[in-house]
């Protein structure tokens, strides 16, 4: 087999049956509501989160879900994400020190 025809292969479509572990990958799962204690630990993440990006040079930033729940609605995601900016700050205002222009 060369290395065009290679490329060129198609893949075959998953099955249900032939592997059930990527079709229950595919189906999106229900999600439960939130309960008030886990509601002000996300609005209280979220305050964290704004007081980093008001203190941080950053205009903007991009984060990606990983698992079946979005980072949005999970606090230790979200506070994550302020601990990142606070340290990525942290570390610019140690390099630039003294002597930045």
């Amino acid at each position: 087999m060369g290395l065009w025809s290679w490329f060129a292969r198609r893949r075959k479509p998953a099955t249900a049956a032939g592997s059930p572990a990527s079709a229950a990958a595919i189906e999106p799962k229900e999600q439960e509501p939130l309960t008030p204690e886990q509601v002000a630990d996300l609005k209280a993440a979220w305050a964290e989160l704004a007081e980093a990006a008001k203190e941080s040079a950053a205009t903007g930033f991009h984060a990606c879900s990983r698992g079946g729940k979005p980072w949005q609605e999970d606090p230790a995601a979200v506070r994550s994400v302020a601990a990142l900016l606070r340290r990525v700050d942290a570390e610019d205002a140690a390099t630039e020190g003294p002597t930045a222009k």
